[in-house]
């Protein structure tokens, strides 16, 4: 039997993920078109690497990246795009929402949506500690205060914990967004759909007694 759950959003993501760049303002539109419904934040750990990117990867990814602009319309820098030697590590920047929504959760949406703007239309590299610290300030985290937080133990344990999460979930992609409530858990959309796609199915589950067919 599945447990019984409070109703919750759980919004599977990750900051360096271009398709969760493309569905920012579909995610923005969710939250304001539907303020009583709790948004859980999780983490996805797209990729973990230790190597730069080579100019194949990188010629693959920017093609990725016009595909998500060309789709939705979302902006991106990309002239100057992973400079060469760059290492494609989102786990950084997965860590630094964790540690948002530990040090301020309600600023840990908004973060998330700082560090992809940051990265995709700043051309900014956010894969290093000392720029998530420094965004963290906007948000009334002071960046020794940040950095205490995420280079701690415990942190990166509650980051694997996310990743777990979401593979136990069954995520295999992102964005993907997942609805739960005491009937238990439905798939709303695996990857890019439209707020207006999307609208009616979550009003449909939040007036229904019974299960979304997914």
């Amino acid at each position: 039997m599945t447990e019984a759950l409070p109703r919750t959003l759980y919004y599977f993501a990750d900051p360096m993920c271009s398709w969760c760049w493309g569905f920012s303002p579909v995610a923005e539109s969710i939250v304001k078109s539907f303020p009583d419904l709790p948004v859980s934040l999780v983490m996805g750990g797209l990729r973990s690497n230790t190597n730069p990117m080579e100019p194949a990867q990188r010629k693959e990814t920017l093609h990725h990246w016009q595909e998500v602009n060309k789709r939705t319309g979302q902006p991106f820098q990309f002239s100057d795009a992973m400079p060469e030697g760059f290492i494609y590590d989102t786990e950084p920047a997965c860590r630094a929402v964790v540690s948002m929504i530990d040090l301020r959760r309600p600023a840990a949406l908004a973060y998330f949506r700082s560090l992809q703007n940051a990265f995709y239309a700043e051309g900014r590299d956010i894969t290093q500690p000392e720029t998530l610290a420094r965004m963290a300030g906007f948000f009334d985290v002071t960046p020794e205060q940040f950095l205490r937080h995420f280079e701690s133990a415990a942190t990166r344990t509650k980051t694997e914990r996310h990743f777990t999460f979401a593979r136990e979930a069954g995520v295999r992609g992102f964005p993907t967004i997942i609805l739960g409530d005491e009937r238990g858990l439905v798939l709303l959309t695996h990857g890019y759909r439209s707020f207006e796609s999307l609208q009616p199915e979550l009003e449909q589950w939040l007036s229904s007694s019974v299960p979304l067919t997914s």
